[in-house]
Order: C-alpha cells, then structure tokens, then sequence
C-alpha cells in the first residue's frame, strides 16, 4: 500500500446540513420560503437522510413537529444519519427537522414537510327532509344522498345513477351541491319529489386524481321503495340485575330498516369486556364481575336516517366496606360513655344495588328490635347511603355487651357483612402519645423505618399518617396511609423522606369525636454526595495535575474527613476545614508511576462519598474530515484509492504524537492490516493530515480504524467506513455536487425545475421537466433571454476527480473514464454545447472533448465520452448563446465511471473527436474510420 503523510493549515468549520430523500416519494416540491414539500402515499416507505459538512464532525438529530406536537426520534452521532419509517400513516406527517452541531457557531437546522397522501373507501348516508318521515319511506319526498370520503389532498365527487353520469342541470329533478359549511369535506345528491325512475343505484366515486398513484374509490348505494331507517327492539329487561359470577345474555333484534341493519355492542365503559362473547345481534358476558357492571348499547346502523340506539344497565349485586363508629352523647361536652346518657352505633356499608339493602341488629348475638330505649334508624341514602344507627336512650349497666351490625341484599346470594361493636366500662375514646426515644427518629438513607404511634382506648380506630410539614405524598404516592396498629413501615427510606409525619385517630372503627394527633420527626442521614463522581485527567509526563473534590450535600454535614488513594495506597488524609467544602491534592511533576486511579474518600456518619480521577497519558482520538473534495480516486480496472484525512483532538493535551496505527479490513471480513504512520515535529491544534489508503477492491466497503500513539503508549481510536461510490450529480440539492459557476464568463448557468419556472418564460425552447420526466426534479440550463447576446458563455466546472500516481515518475498508462450526461436542446436559436477536460498543473489550454451545436428536438438526450486524465482534472461544460431568445440549453444527471466508455450515443461529431486527439495518438485511428464510414 503506497502512502504519504500531508499537514495542511487549521482545518475547522461550523456545521452545514441538507435533507436528501430516497423512498417511495410521490414529488418533492420547493415552496415559497424555501420550505420542501415530500409527498408519500400511506403505506410506502419514507427515507430522510441528513447530509452534513462540518469539522469536528456534527452530531445529528432528528426531530418532528405536527401543530404543538413534538417526538424526538433519535440522538445520534452516526454520520449520514437516516431516518427510516416503513409502512408510514397519515397521523406521521409533518415537519422534520434535522440539526447538526459540533460546538463551532450556531447549529444547522433544515426542514421538510412530508404530505402523507391517502383515500379511504366513501360513505354514502341517506337522509329525508326533517318533519316528513313516514312508515313508506321516500315515497313522494325529497331525499338527500350525502357522499364522505377521508383523503388528502381534497376529494373530488362524482354522482351516477346506474350507467348516468348525474351533473349539476342534467336532470330537473336532481340536485348536487356542497354544503358551505363542509368546505368541500362532501357533496350531496338532493331527490325532489321521488319519481319513478329515482329508484336506482347510486354510485358515488371519490377520486384525488391519481396523485401518488391513488386509485379511485367508489361505493354503491341502491334506493328503492322500502328504504327505511333502522328500528331494533331489546328482548332483555331494563335494569339487569344479577349475581358475581353469573353469566349475562343481551339480545337485540332488528325490527325494521332497509338496506338490512349492521348491528353492534358497546359499553360505558369504553369498551366491551375482554371475555365477552357477539355473535350477531346477541352480546353473552361469562362469569361477569362488579367491575363489568354498567349501560351496555345496541346500535344499528344502515347509512340510512339516524342509527337506532337501545340500552340496557347491568347491576351486578355487592356487599363491601364495613365500617363502624361510636357516637357520645352529643348534648354533653364530654367524648366518653356514661351511665345515664345517651350513646349512638353506627354501621356503614357499601351495596349494590343500594335499595336491597337491609340492615339488622343483635346484641350478644341475640335479635334487637327497635324500642323506646333502642331506636334503630337507617339513614335516607341521599344522606348517607348504606347507614344505619342504634340510639341507646339512658344508657343502663344492663345495656352493656356486643352489638353487632347484619347487611344483607335482600334475595340473598351474597354473603352478609357482620360488624361487632362492644359496649362496657372498658369502652373508652382514643388517645395518642408517641413511645419515649421514637421521635426525633434517626435512620441511614436505604434503612427500613418504623413511625410509631401508640394507640390506646377501646375499641382501637384507624390511624391516618400524612407529611405534617408540607402537601407532599406519602411514601407509596398517596396523602394519606391508614395503619391498624399505628405503626408506619417504610422501606428503603430515602433523604426526601426528612420531615415530620402526623398520626391521627380516624372516625371508622372508633369514636366519633375530635381526632387525636401526634407528630413524629424522622431524620434521614446520608452520606456526602461529590462531584466529580468520575474525571479523566489527560496529562504528559513532567506537567502539574490538580485533583479538586466538592462537597454538594451530606447530613449530618458536620465532622467530614477526607482521605485520597492511589489504587489502595494512602496518600493524604485529614478534616475538612468548617469554612470549605472542598479538598484538592497536587500532582506538581507527573512521572509514569503517577498514571493510574485517584479516589477521595469523603466521609461522615452515614458513609462516604467518593471522587474518582483517571490520571492517563492517552492521546485523545483522531476526527476523521469527512468532507474532502472527492476524496476517491481509481488508477486501475479493478482497484481504487481514498484520501483519508484527520485532524487530532486537543493533541496538546497529552505527549507529543510520535505515530498512528492505521487498521483496515474489509467489511465482512475478520482479518485486520495494520501499519504504522510515523509523525515527524509537533501537531497543532486543527492541523489536517492525509493519508492516501490505495489498493481497495471495487467496490468494497472498508473499516478503517486510526489510533494515536505518545510515549504513554496507544490512544483512543477513531473508526470509520470507506465507500466505494461512481459520481453522479443530477442537480436536485442546492450545492449541485460541488460544480461551481466559472467567475471569468459572461453568465452563469441556473439550476432550475419546471415546477417552479417563472411564468414569464421563453415558449418554444427549454424542457417540460428533468431528465426522467419529473416536473418537480432539477436541472441546469442557460437562459438566453435578454440581456444575453449571441456568443455570450456560461462555464460549469466540475469538482477535481483525484488519478493517484502508481510511481513519483508519473503514469505511463494512463486510467480511461467516461464522462456522461444528458442534454436538452431544443429551439431554432440553439447555439453550441461544449465539454472540455481541464488537467490539474498543465499549462496547455483545456482540450475539447465533445461538442453540438443546433436544434437536436424537444427531447432528453444522451452523451458519452470517454477521457484519459493524466493527473487530477475537472470537467466543463460550457453553453454559448445563439442568434435569438428561442436557444436554451439544458443539462442533467451527470456521470463519471471508470472504463471506456460502452456503445455511446452517435451524437459525436468528427470535429469533437479530432479536436480531443491531441491528448492521445490513438484517437487518430478512430478518427480516420469514422470519416471512412461517413463517405
């Protein structure tokens, strides 16, 4: 492999980004603002790909905006990056955007909108004038057919009955219009007055003009005498009350309607459960819970009228949630129960449904009645549904004993909630303290905790835990947690958890009194938290290091001690002063035996906070310039070289850069090469370097990987791909493929696409559309227009094609191209187009190798040519003007291949050739057959 190794001034430029598409797009349009419109159709396949220039290289990104809408797809760092969304729907349009940057000036953004085209089936629904609907529908009325189709672009309508194309004014008795408040969403065939022959078949065809390849759509409606809206009847009862556990059959039939009704279920709770069974016009729901309980709808539906809707409502039968609470005697300010007084048991329940509930009471397991010492209530269910009392008048010694609470549905088949209440001298209302030594509560960040609040009196409530410092959640999200036992487990308790927590006695299963509340404090300690958790220190031998440990947070915050290690040895230990929060150690010489892992211990009760720094004399990676003037070149049949370029990121940092590993396999395979590159001097920041990678086989793809290498030892590596690609440039991007307009003419050529050509163009010159017939594709041409006079030059230069020399002697067998591209020439003005090879260091005037000139017709045609560069060239093609206005001249999709070139066109004349014969002895032969053949 023949290399050579080039520094080249500071190389740096600020990012630069264009969207190219491939896919299945229908056009690409340029709007006004310069905004790109790609148009795909609804289940194709959409390809945006983000070209950047830019060094160091850009970082791309993909985002999407639609209305306030906005998805990130993808942070990347991959060059070329494409973004590929296969089968794509119409709720995926929008504008995307591509954004590039690498830290120099401001990040490059382009755009492009993509219009997602599609059309759906039409709808046809048939109306009849409001007030006029009879059982003989649409006899002797007027009659609205409304036909909908979802599309984009717009829908266009058209109406026939049987084989007759129906028009506005064809028929008297016909109508059509669009509603003005649909915007053209629909158009509606309006019957007067039914005749006879009004009875047909309608078919409404919906159609985007075949945009995207679209077909149209169609659908068929046929109105006769019996047309009629849907009517349906429920065989069920309304409401359906049942059992857990049961299984439930709704069925609805048809009573009427023609065409025949579509019948369907659906349910308010969004939608019908998992297990539910339809089979025609029958819903069966198998083992139904309470939470499949609710109205469940029968709609029919035949485009006719309005659907015709039936509902029914499941009750699914319930007992939850026993509750109970005690009550003292309200007219005395007192919340114990006393002999002589008045004391009230309540007992709640939840029922469905709630009017079969029934409540029943016992004492000591014995039937109570309502008495005038026991009065048993049940509370209006407005109120308070689910409740019932017991009101003790005079309470007496002998009262005293369990009461229990009995809910029931009535017909049974759902187990009774039983609640026991007991009333004694014991009965007392509740009283909270919190244990000695529980509060504060001092835990380590990741404990297990326990809140404790001691709970006495009888019976025992419910206690209700909440922050008491601040409205934030509990532990498990909610405001507020119940306990039985008054204890609160928290487990992995975290330093967000510090604060003070309030216990309080809750009504249910208690005394209905003033709640009881205690606080209790929890302090969580954790160990310091540091920055930086982890740094890499890059440093060559003999320079100063400074290693800096912050302290951001710890608790307690007092006592901090710090200690640093290299691996495990000691190195430096001590306090941290009361007035810092940090703590460095100096490296003041770097030797070899000071390269390695540094860590700061910070410490406190809870643990220790750590601080790592990698001290490495690592060269930092190379970054690959990926934007290289055609950095390929080819020099034999079956090979080709690349010029490999690079500048080294931060090469000061380290050591001085004595070499570079340069790695190359070819894709697919396993087997690296590898090579040394050695470095002569110092690299500066930005410096660009070249290395020419020779000996590719076409048309491989190869990994190439490119390693620094100091005193230290290897550095981190860069990868990336070299492709094997021929030139192709069809104009569609703005760049145009790096050909730049020669600044010594008298015009330039301008790129152009028929879509958006002034409206002010010449007639009768110049093409439709680009080369493949697209009226939105791209092309350059000149415009022969005034001020432009006869013999008037526009020159397109070409990019240099790189021809690597095999020896420093130069090439003794010279490499064949061929050069093609497409022409348009057509006007009775047409003056001459003109193709020149132009050799990199020749002083020689460039050499003509193909030439035309007249009107060739108003059709793309075809040039090929083949050249033999002998050093690093350029293509011009250069148009000159005619005698009048009528002689423009167009180009398009140029090529450059290797080889000679196969069958090209028979559009070169004698005078091209021989012109290009100075170049080669050879073409002489040639030359004198072809002036044979023309005799």
């Amino acid at each position: 492999m023949l290399t050579h190794f080039v520094l080249f001034p500071p190389q740096t430029a600020p990012p630069t980004v264009r969207i190219i598409h491939s896919g299945h797009a229908c056009n690409v349009e340029e709007e006004r603002h310069t905004e790109r419109v790609y148009t795909i159709r609804e289940g194709e396949t959409l390809e945006l790909t983000c070209l950047v220039t830019g060094h160091p290289r850009p970082q791309i990104r993909w985002t999407k905006t639609a209305g306030s809408v906005s998805d990130r797809f993808q942070d990347s760092s991959v060059f070329n990056e494409t973004l590929h969304i296969a089968k794509i729907q119409r709720t995926q349009g929008g504008r995307y955007y591509c954004k590039a940057e690498n830290g120099l000036g401001s990040p490059a953004i382009k755009s492009i909108r993509v219009d997602v085209y599609y059309l759906d089936d039409p709808v046809v629904t048939v109306h009849q004038s409001i007030g006029e609907a009879k059982e003989q529908f649409y006899y002797e009325r007027t009659v609205f057919l409304r036909c909908v189709a979802n599309s984009n672009p717009p829908v266009r309508y058209s109406w026939h009955r049987g084989r007759e194309v129906l028009t506005q004014g064809s028929d008297k008795g016909v109508e059509i219009y669009e509603p003005f408040f649909t915007q053209g969403e629909t158009k509606i065939l309006k019957l007067k007055n039914l005749r006879p022959q009004d009875y047909a078949n309608y078919s409404c065809i919906a159609s985007v003009r075949n945009v995207c390849g679209i077909p149209d759509r169609s659908v068929i409606f046929r109105l006769t005498n019996k047309t009629a809206s849907p009517s349906i009847k429920l065989l069920v009862e309304d409401p359906i009350v049942v059992n857990p556990g049961q299984t439930v059959s709704l069925v609805c039939i048809t009573t009427g309607g023609e065409p025949p009704p579509i019948l369907t279920w659906v349910s308010s709770n969004d939608s019908l459960p998992q297990r539910s069974v339809v089979k025609g016009g029958t819903l069966t729901l198998p083992a139904i819970t309470s939470d499949e309980a609710g109205v469940y709808s029968c709609v029919a539906s035949n485009n006719v009228g309005n659907p015709a809707k039936k509902s029914t409502t499941i009750v699914v039968r319930a007992l939850k949630k026993g509750r109970f609470w005690i009550t003292p005697d309200p007219y005395h300010n007192d919340d114990h129960i006393q002999i002589g007084r008045e004391v009230k048991i309540s007992c709640q329940v939840e029922a469905t449904p709630p009017e079969e509930l029934t409540f029943s009471w016992l004492k000591n397991g014995r039937a109570l009645r309502s008495s005038e010492r026991m009065v048993i209530t049940q509370t209006d269910p407005d109120i308070s549904p689910g409740t019932t009392n017991l009101d003790i008048i005079d309470l007496k010694f002998t009262d005293f004993g369990t009461y229990t609470c009995v809910a029931a549905l009535k017909g049974g088949g759902i187990p009774e909630i039983s609640i026991d209440v007991n009333i004694s001298s014991t009965t007392v209302p509740p009283n909270l303290t919190v244990p000695r030594g529980k509060s504060p509560l001092v835990a380590r960040e990741g404990d297990t905790v326990e809140l404790e609040c001691l709970v006495s009196g009888k019976p025992k409530p419910i206690i209700l835990w909440s922050r008491a410092d601040k409205e934030a959640p509990m532990p498990d999200g909610s405001m507020q947690m119940e306990s039985y036992d008054g204890v609160l487990r928290i487990v992995n308790v975290s330093r967000e958890m510090t604060g003070s927590y309030r216990c309080q006695t809750s009504q249910y299963n208690g005394f209905n009194v003033k709640p009881r509340e205690a606080i209790v404090e929890l302090i969580v300690q954790y160990p310091p938290t540091v920055e930086p958790v982890f740094m890499e220190m890059r440093q060559g031998l003999g320079r100063p290091v400074v290693m800096t440990c912050r302290v951001l947070r710890a608790h307690p915050s007092r006592v901090l001690r710090f200690e640093w290690l290299l691996s495990n040895r000691l190195l430096h230990a001590g306090a941290f002063d009361a007035q810092r929060d940090e703590t460095e150690y100096t490296i003041r010489s770097l030797n070899r035996d000071g390269w390695g892992e540094y860590t700061c211990n910070v410490i406190n009760e809870a643990g220790a906070g750590k601080c790592t720094f990698q001290v490495t004399g690592k060269a930092y990676p190379p970054e690959f310039y990926y934007d290289t003037y055609n950095p390929l070149w080819q020099n034999r049949p079956r090979v080709y070289g690349f010029k490999l370029q690079w500048t080294q990121m931060n090469p000061n940092a380290v050591d001085r850069i004595v070499a570079y590993r340069l790695g190359i396999r070819q894709m697919g395979l396993q087997r690296w090469w590898e090579q040394e590159i050695p470095v002569d001097g110092t690299i500066n920041k930005g410096e660009l370097m070249t290395h020419n990678l020779t000996e590719l086989i076409k048309p491989e793809s190869y990994e190439v990987r490119l390693t620094p290498i100091t005193r230290f030892g290897e550095g981190d590596s860069a990868i990336r791909i070299v492709t094997y690609r021929e030139f192709h440039c069809s104009f569609e991007e703005e760049p145009i493929c790096m050909f730049t307009q020669d600044k010594n003419d008298d015009f330039d050529w301008t790129r152009h696409s028929a879509a958006t050509r002034d409206t002010k163009y010449t007639p009768n010159t110049g093409p439709s559309g680009d080369h493949s017939g697209s009226k939105q594709g791209f092309y350059m041409y000149i415009e022969t227009s005034r001020p432009r006079k006869e013999g008037d030059q526009a020159r397109l230069i070409s990019p240099f094609f790189n021809v690597a020399p095999k020896n420093p002697y130069g090439i003794t067998n010279p490499p064949a191209y061929c050069f093609g591209f497409f022409y348009h020439m057509y006007g009775k003005h047409i003056g001459t187009l003109n193709a020149f090879l132009k050799q990199k260091g020749q002083t020689a005037s460039e050499g003509l190798v193909w030439s035309l000139s007249g009107n060739q017709g108003d059709r793309w045609k075809q040039a090929k040519v083949s050249i033999h560069p002998t050093a690093s060239f350029q293509v011009v093609l250069q148009g000159i003007r005619g005698p009048g206005i009528e002689g423009d001249i167009a180009i398009d999709d140029i090529t450059l291949e290797e080889g000679e070139c196969r069958d090209p066109p028979p559009n070169l004349s004698a005078k091209a050739l021989s012109t290009s014969c100075h170049i080669w002895l050879l073409c002489v032969t040639l030359v004198l057959t072809l002036l044979e053949g023309q005799r």
